[in-house]
């Protein structure tokens, strides 16, 4: 023992110390698990807190004890979680979940989440879950996810507690998405909505004007905002932003007489505005705008001032500022504003347009074409052509001068770089440098710890949510990584005071150093880092030194911002040789908008119509807004103590031409939801999530996310509609697994996009912005990057009305009276009866194997006619309606039965009725297979038209004077091109011009009704030659059993067309057939996607930021055959008839002058119930209206058909199974309630009912208010919209319109008919 150098009583004593300290340890850990275990209390107490209590309980004050048993139950939960390997109930992740939401710890949350729902087979039925996964998608901007989170949520549980924090969450992201019609909708439905929300009605109220706005309806939103000030006990905060508003609409917009008394009128508003919130940088921002454009000088330097003393300052305030320096002749004060307005937003088109002008007028072209140059590059310049055309003169005029002359010449203003790399004076700054200066230190102590880390130390009445805008640009910008991260400005920090006194003539050198970095060194640093997986050794050493040299400027323009001396403002308005007193530059967060580049009348330089400024210094809850194209969004959040900075509105400039003030925070609610501007806006495929590791325990971590299970991440899962992305995510240490990687074998790889660093993180509804922002990066420091893998697994679902085949239909009705027997005596929800089989329903994915390329054209199945017989022959309409055949051309229909068209040829029809009413499209004259913005610089899938209206006496006039004018222009075509032989060359030149643009413009006379049969017997009877699978009206189609008109459903419209009018790409209404007759003489061209594809398609419209349902959308070809989207193309010409087949996705281009008559017909088959339904449903998880009652019609198809189909029979049988439950079951609720039903009844020929508010069909028992059932107006709601407004009906009356005898004898005598084949 001696030779190992220790005695045995040493290590004898050594070993009874050990064991001494083993015991020790082991009577800690026994008193740790006793400390981690939940008492009785404790676990009652919990087992009422999930996530629909965010937002609502308060975890600081006074209710700290909540906190801390929710951080107890966190620790408790992980605790069992490790001890168990992961092996617990799905529940578990799901509950800890919750609580992890509650906390603000939105990272373990999503993991905790993402287990449940890879664990959980019918997750959907869980609306909490699905709640709680949409505000931690929300939270992150992952709005494509969030949307369809809160609408499984809506579609599983329409009365769910906090549908109306849903609808506002969903009115704001749609807003983002210029999704207008939509979000509107949303934000009425949680107007209307009488309980708790983190939002008042004022503020709700507030939106839907600014919507208004937004949509560039300024007399609308004049309206809303007037009667908003007319609102008892308006807040304090609420006016001052809608006055606000309503002074930058009438500087801007001609709302009323001529510009002196708009800018009256704009000023008073702004002022009242001021005495409303007289800390307000935004307001005081636009009464220096106001100022400026009537030539009050000195007041608008008084009110910029206030601006950037009351917020961080903006590019459009330094812009502003420089115009105004520019204006005085003061140059020098005039080049520091605008690099400071350029340095805060490099992308600021305005501000570079007027730094080049500056340097133009002091004759230093060089630099005017550098400044030239960086405006043009700007997805902002709204004048690319003008100022090439002025780079293009200045480069002329530098070759034309002599190289001595340049270089001998004195230079009035130092160069752009130079400029860009000075030191900014101390002068430039304001008082919240000094509190930037503290916030930067800190976060730039620990980057990767605090942001997991501190998520709930803000107490509740700090806790803010912005209303933040999201402009256009930005989404455009959203995949752009170059675009998520910007440069500091150079004086973000600085002194509190605005002194001056210093002459500029005698301003000393100031030094230049080393590591500041020139605009060119700058975009290449973002470069290399949007390409960082990419980079070779040389690129990724020489990305290291830019970023080093970036981290050094900061710091030293950060300590010399500080060290500033303090100077008098006496000299705001003083001579050239003096030193005049700039602003402070603020945060240099970066947000991009929309710049149309308008010039003002008394500033002749190019103003930024819609750069976005910063907003409050103190929790960095900027507001920003787009003003040209009107594409805002606004993010919000609530206060319950108000910041002294904070504003409703958007701090958002705007110079001439702007169109809206965006929103900022709304005092007052209280969720908490980080702002960053995701890829998931503009993607469905991409979204932005947090690192799921957790920092503090890697361990639980990998069993959150399912690598310690060995049932999750290789194995496979019987769900098939998953719409949640799994969250990979990658560190440099460990790896995730997905936890929905154990989705079925047949899901599609899973898109990664590698999140990077994303400056100008701005909190949604967050306390702890500035917690997240680590020297301009977002969510994760630069070094490390976050893989997020979101697979689109949605396999076709079961229509929510159609049974699987195991599910019995058997049962007769008083077996399924029986059933429903004291059931939802607390009141039922219309859809929950859906609920124990069938999931909110998903678009398909694309058919796999996908199709070789040469087979994404395919041909066009067609049958050419050469008699009556033959249209007349049965195997034509089994051919028409085979799903296996998406279209059909019926070739030479007309002449075959002998049809007269002239009926409906645009003479006949103006001497039948000439003041007959036409919906006219205006639209751009485009190549039939392409679409492009309306600047021809891009191919786009938006394809907006304006709508107005017409007589057919007009249109007519219109269509021929069109056909004049084409007669001209080709006359004249030939005769200057007579002696060019080579016809083929010019048509290709001409169609590289229309390319380019501009396009002409045209009118399309659509959706002209032909219903009335009194105006157009002649017409409708000619159509009765038709065979009767393709009539407007016979027993065999669906839609003549509905029992009403559906204007253009079962009813003729026709349609009036020059070359170019375009029908955008559409399903048909619930995916009926279509009939589609051409009256020539011209020809049409058509385009047309199986219906089995159509998912792909909605996935196309969701990436660009369209609405498949509701946005008129033209496809882009390329897109279409990349993905393996097969398209038929193919001429329509006089007397062809198109039938279109249940699902079918078309869009058409009339090649000549033409007229075309359409309408729909439901065949009786399995497959066009069932995609009718499927649609149904589609609709309903959409919040958009079908015209098509199915339910209604499914009684009415009972009532008069004999179906022999047993499919067929199955669907219809148990959507009668499903509403007879459901009216059984609310009826017996509603009586046990004590609520009165009245018997109501149906007269002959009554319309189907739908809600007035969610325009869900109301079917049998109808919610009607007691005013207008007093004045026999009869406005229905729905049960659940009902109880929003009215809780316990009190307002309502109930009217009964079927006995429930009458509906159990239909359902009853509803049985499956033997086919004439069994018969015999």
């Amino acid at each position: 023992m001696k030779s190992c150098g220790v005695s045995l009583t040493t290590a004898a004593v050594a070993f009874g110390d050990e064991a001494k300290k083993m015991a020790a340890g082991k009577a800690s850990r026994e008193s740790e698990e006793e400390s981690l275990s939940l008492t009785v209390e404790e676990r009652e107490a919990l087992g009422g807190m999930d996530s629909r209590l965010f937002g609502f309980v308060r975890l600081h004050e006074d209710g700290a004890r909540t906190k801390t048993l929710l951080g107890k139950a966190v620790r408790c939960y992980e605790s069992l979680i490790l001890k168990a390997e992961g092996k617990v109930e799905s529940d578990f992740f799901c509950q800890l979940g919750h609580f992890n939401l509650l906390l603000e710890d939105y990272s373990k949350a999503l993991s905790a989440y993402q287990r449940y729902y890879s664990l959980q087979a019918d997750y959907w039925k869980n609306a909490a879950f699905l709640y709680g996964l949409g505000l931690v998608y929300f939270y992150y901007n992952a709005f494509h996810w969030a949307i369809k989170a809160f609408q499984d949520v809506l579609y599983v549980d329409p009365s769910f507690c906090r549908a109306k924090e849903i609808h506002l969450r969903l009115g704001l992201m749609f807003k983002v998405n210029t999704d207008y019609k939509s979000s509107l909708k949303h934000f009425q439905l949680a107007l209307i909505d009488c309980n708790p929300c983190t939002l008042s009605s004022a503020e709700i109220q507030f939106h839907i004007a600014h919507l208004y706005e937004t949509q560039r309806k300024y007399h609308s939103a004049k309206e809303a905002y007037e009667q908003l000030l007319q609102t008892e006990n308006l807040p304090a905060q609420v006016k001052a932003t809608v006055l606000q508003q309503l002074g930058w609409m009438h500087h801007n917009m001609d709302l009323v007489g001529d510009k002196a008394t708009k800018e009256s009128y704009a000023i008073q508003y702004l002022q009242k505005s001021l005495e409303a919130d007289p800390n307000s940088g935004q307001s005081w921002y636009f009464l220096g705008r106001c100022y400026s454009s009537i030539g009050k000088v000195q007041d608008a330097f008084i009110s910029y001032r206030q601006s950037i003393d009351k917020s961080e300052a903006s590019a459009d305030t330094w812009c502003s500022i420089g115009v105004l320096y520019q204006q005085q002749n003061q140059p020098m004060d005039a080049l520091q504003a605008y690099i400071c307005a350029v340095q805060l937003d490099h992308g600021h088109a305005a501000a570079w347009m007027d730094l080049g002008t500056l340097y133009e007028s002091c004759s230093q072209p060089q630099d005017a074409i550098k400044c030239y140059l960086n405006a043009a590059r700007s997805k902002r310049c709204g004048n690319t052509s003008t100022l090439a055309a002025r780079i293009k003169f200045l480069q002329a005029q530098l070759c034309n001068l002599p190289q001595s002359s340049l270089q001998n010449k004195t230079k009035l203003l130092p160069s752009i770089e130079e400029a860009w790399s000075l030191p900014i004076p101390a002068e430039l700054t304001s008082r919240q440098g000094a509190m930037n200066t503290a916030q930067q230190a800190y976060r730039a102590h620990d980057p990767n710890t605090e942001r997991v880390l501190n998520h709930s130390q803000t107490p509740i009445s700090q806790q803010s949510l912005s209303l933040h805008m999201i402009t256009s640009s930005q989404v455009e910008g959203l995949s752009s990584p170059a675009k998520k991260k910007r440069t500091s400005s150079p004086t973000k920090n600085g002194s509190d005071n605005w002194n001056g006194g210093q002459s500029l003539s005698h301003h000393p050198v100031q030094q230049v150093y080393s590591f500041c970095l020139t605009p060119q060194k700058l975009q290449h640093l973002e470069q290399l880092r949007a390409n960082r997986d990419n980079l070779n050794p040389a690129q990724k050493h020489q990305l290291e030194q830019l970023e080093s040299q970036f981290v050094l400027m900061q710091q030293m323009r950060h300590k010399e911002v500080a060290q500033g001396l303090h100077k008098s403002q006496s000299s705001c308005l003083s001579g050239p040789n003096e030193e005049q007193p700039l602003f402070s530059t603020g945060s240099a967060q970066y947000h991009q908008a929309t710049s149309t580049g308008i010039k003002k009348s008394n500033e002749h330089l190019t103003l930024p119509s819609n750069s976005v400024p910063q907003g409050d210094a103190d929790s960095h809850l900027s507001s920003h807004t787009a003003t040209s194209g009107g594409q805002q969004g606004i993010m919000f959040t609530k206060e319950s103590k108000p910041s002294k900075n904070r504003s409703l509105v958007p701090e958002t400039s705007r110079h001439t031409g702007d169109t809206s003030n965006g929103c900022a925070d709304v005092k007052g609610l209280s969720n908490h939801v980080h702002q960053l501007i995701a890829d998931a806006v503009s993607s469905p495929n991409h979204g932005d999530s947090p690192n799921l590791l957790i920092a503090d325990n890697p361990q639980l971590s990998a069993l959150l996310i399912g690598k310690a299970s060995g049932n999750v991440g290789t194995g496979t899962c019987d769900k098939v509609n998953n719409i949640h992305p799994a969250v990979h995510t990658k560190t440099d240490h460990s790896v995730a697994s997905s936890p929905s990687s154990a989705i079925s074998t047949a899901t599609p790889s899973p898109k990664s996009t590698e999140q990077r660093s994303i400056n100008s993180v701005t909190s949604l509804n967050s306390p702890h912005s500035g917690l997240h922002t680590v020297n301009g990066e977002g969510l994760e420091n630069s070094q490390s990057s976050t893989k997020v893998d979101l697979p689109l697994v949605s396999h076709r679902s079961t229509s929510q009305i159609i049974p699987s085949m195991s599910v019995s239909i058997c049962p007769s009705s008083t077996e399924v009276l029986k059933a429903c027997r004291n059931l939802g005596k607390n009141g039922l929800s219309n859809s929950c009866i859906l609920l124990d089989k069938c999931p909110p329903p998903r678009p398909p994915t694309s058919p796999y194997p996908p199709l070789p390329k040469d087979k994404l054209n395919p041909p066009t199945p067609s049958i050419y006619l050469e008699n009556k017989r033959d249209a007349f022959f049965p195997p034509l309409h089994q051919f028409c309606t085979n799903p296996k055949n998406p279209v059909t051309v019926i070739r030479g229909l007309a002449g075959a039965l002998k049809l007269d068209l002239g009926l409906f040829s645009t003479k006949t029809l103006v001497e039948a009725n000439n003041e007959h009413m036409v919906e006219v499209r205006t639209q751009l004259l485009q190549p039939a297979d392409e679409n492009w913005d309306p600047t021809g610089t891009k191919k786009i899938w938006r394809c907006e038209s304006n709508r107005s209206h017409t007589t057919i006496a007009k249109y007519a006039q219109y269509q021929a004077s069109s056909f004049q004018e084409s007669l001209r222009e080709e006359n004249e075509k030939r005769t200057q091109h007579k002696d060019h032989s080579d016809n083929e060359s010019t048509s290709s030149e001409n169609s590289g011009r229309r390319r380019k643009g501009p396009f002409k413009t045209i009118k399309f006379g659509t959706n002209i009704d032909l219903s009335d049969n009194k105006k157009w017997k002649l017409q409708l009877h000619e159509l009765t030659k038709l065979p009767a699978f393709a009539r407007v009206v016979s027993a065999g189609n669906l839609l003549s059993h509905v029992g009403h008109t559906i204007l253009g459903m079962n009813t003729v419209q026709l349609y009036m067309k020059v070359p170019g009018s375009r029908t955008p790409g559409h399903q048909e209404n619930n995916n009926f057939c279509s009939v589609n007759i051409n009256i020539g003489p011209g020809d049409c061209e058509w385009f047309v996607v199986p219906e089995d594809y159509w998912g792909v398609l909605n996935d196309f419209c969701e990436k660009n930021n369209l609405n498949f349902l509701m946005s008129s959308w033209w496809p882009n070809l390329e897109d279409l055959y990349e993905a393996n989207v097969p398209v038929y193309r193919f001429i329509q010409r006089p007397g062809d008839l198109v039938w279109i087949n249940a699902g079918t996705v078309h869009w058409v281009q009339a090649v000549g002058w033409c007229n075309n008559i359409a309408w729909n017909v439901g065949p009786l088959t399995a497959c066009q119930y069932k995609l009718a339904v499927e649609r149904y449903e589609w609709n309903k998880l959409k919040s958009v209206k079908s015209p098509v009652p199915m339910v209604h019609l499914s009684w009415n198809m009972a009532r008069n058909i004999k179906v022999s189909d047993p499919k067929l029979f199955e669907m219809i049988k148990y959507c009668l199974l499903k509403i007879l439950k459901q009216c059984q079951t609310l009826r017996e609720a509603l009586v046990a309630a004590g609520k009165e039903v009245i018997w109501h009844g149906r007269t002959n020929d009554e319309p189907a009912h739908y809600c007035s508010i969610c325009e869900v069909e109301v079917f049998n028992l109808l919610f009607v208010t007691n005013e207008s059932n007093t004045q026999k107006t009869y406005i229905v709601h729905c049960q659940d919209c009902a109880r929003k407004t009215s809780r316990s009906l009190e307002n309502f009356v109930v009217l009964e319109q079927y006995k429930m005898e009458d509906l159990i004898q239909v359902y009853d005598q509803f049985t499956l008919a033997l086919s004439l084949s069994s018969s015999s």
